[in-house]
């Protein structure tokens, strides 16, 4: 590993896009620490640790929420434009079709996500701001400031993160969010740290051997999260021979890998975001009979909660497949370019054998993702031991961690150096 890391720090492309990489992230976290004018932070303090839909935002942005910095609102609009703009693609024949016609049919697109990026980051910071009654004087000035200041936090995090894809290693959005998770987990594991030294200290033992349990638990999640994100199901193809003029074509062997949580985080996200939501808005009602029947019935370690968490990640595991992933197209592209499966007949048979190790791999991902996301309340219910970590964060800080890992390994395997996965 630090012989790996040695020889690409001695390349001069690589290692200029690791200083360019890291820079961009301590000028994105320097900007962290600029509040925002006009605002009370007390009251949006306090309003995180009320609301859970603001605790997984807050959690999502580094803790930059609950300080309500000029970064308050991060990189989570764009992540929410990106979506939208993705289902209107399919829902709408004209945005279909730009989607299809090339580069700048895409630049297009993006263009377009760019301004719903900063319009949804304006919105949610003021609908945000009104709904805690966070400003200090409360005029309308006041909140239009407060507004234009986090939209421009947005558009900035934005920027960065387009600049680290062009000119970095890594997703650019991917490293913002995976720089804020890291920050919480710095501070998670330095307190856990504290909290050991002093139960060894004072010869509390049970609590020693709890915090030794939760680390392993810990390193035992992130193994099994790194392999399931590096598992892939192969269904081999075999082209056949064709002339074409002079030249002889095809005639080899290949395959086409199929991710096992191809979904990535967007169910387990879709999901929380869904079971928070009524929980947020009824607790701007903390005194009606709702907002109380919701807390004492529908509570984030009971069973009907869990439950219903663990069916909205399945049904969005397949919702989000059913839009991304097309059986029919792959097999049209297979019979084209004069391909086929081993024992597959070509058209609807090939259609219906993907489809069908599709739904398989569709199932495990969503049972893995919603393991993934039970497991801290099923710790807690069981042993009353919290994890310091959500499903999400540990999710998208992992696969992050992995994608950079396999970019470096591709400038590596270019120079025939050996790569960080063998």
């Amino acid at each position: 590993m630090l012989e790996t890391l040695k020889n690409a720090w001695k390349i001069i492309d690589v290692r200029k896009k690791i200083l360019y990489t890291l820079g961009m992230l301590l000028l994105y976290r320097l900007l962290c620490f600029i509040p925002t004018p006009g605002v009370d932070v007390a009251k949006i303090m306090q309003g995180v640790d009320s609301i859970p839909l603001l605790q997984y935002m807050s959690a999502m942005t580094g803790s930059q929420l609950s300080q309500m910095t000029i970064m308050a609102m991060g990189i989570t609009p764009y992540i929410n434009a990106s979506i939208i703009m993705q289902l209107l693609c399919v829902a709408i024949p004209a945005l279909e079709e730009l989607n299809k016609s090339g580069d700048e049919g895409r630049k297009k697109i993006a263009q377009i996500t760019r301004y719903v990026t900063v319009g949804l980051g304006f919105l949610q910071a003021v609908a945000m701001t009104v709904g805690m009654k966070a400003s200090v004087t409360g005029g309308f000035f006041s909140y239009l400031t407060i507004g234009f200041c986090l939209a421009a936090g947005t558009a900035l995090a934005m920027w960065i993160g387009e600049r680290i894809t062009e000119n970095g290693i890594g997703n650019g959005v991917s490293m913002l969010i995976f720089a804020g998770i890291i920050a919480n987990f710095a501070t998670a594991v330095a307190n856990g740290a504290a909290n050991l030294v002093t139960n060894i200290t004072s010869g509390a033992i049970l609590s020693v051997l709890g915090t030794l349990a939760i680390l392993i638990v810990s390193i035992g999640l992130i193994v099994g999260v790194v392999l399931v994100d590096l598992s892939e199901r192969r269904i081999p193809i075999q082209y056949a021979k064709r002339m074409v003029g002079r030249k002889m074509y095809g005639g080899q062997s290949t395959h086409i890998p199929l991710r096992l949580n191809a979904s990535g985080v967007l169910p387990l996200i879709f999901a929380s975001s869904i079971m928070q939501f009524p929980a947020t808005i009824l607790s701007f009602f903390p005194n009606s009979g709702a907002y109380r029947w919701w807390s004492t019935n529908v509570s984030a370690t009971g069973f009907w909660y869990n439950l219903i968490f663990a069916l909205m990640i399945l049904g969005f595991t397949f919702f989000y497949s059913s839009i991304t992933f097309n059986p029919a197209e792959m097999s049209k592209n297979i019979q084209q370019n004069g391909g086929m499966i081993p024992g597959i007949r070509q058209g609807k048979p090939t259609t219906e054998y993907i489809t069908k190790i599709n739904r398989r791999i569709l199932l495990f991902g969503a049972f893995f993702l919603a393991f993934l996301a039970l497991l801290p309340s099923v710790a807690f219910a069981i042993a009353e031991v919290r994890l310091p970590f959500a499903a999400s964060s540990l999710l998208i800080a992992v696969s992050v961690a992995v994608e950079v890992m396999r970019q470096l390994e591709s400038q590596m395997l270019m120079r025939h150096y050996k790569g960080f996965l063998k």
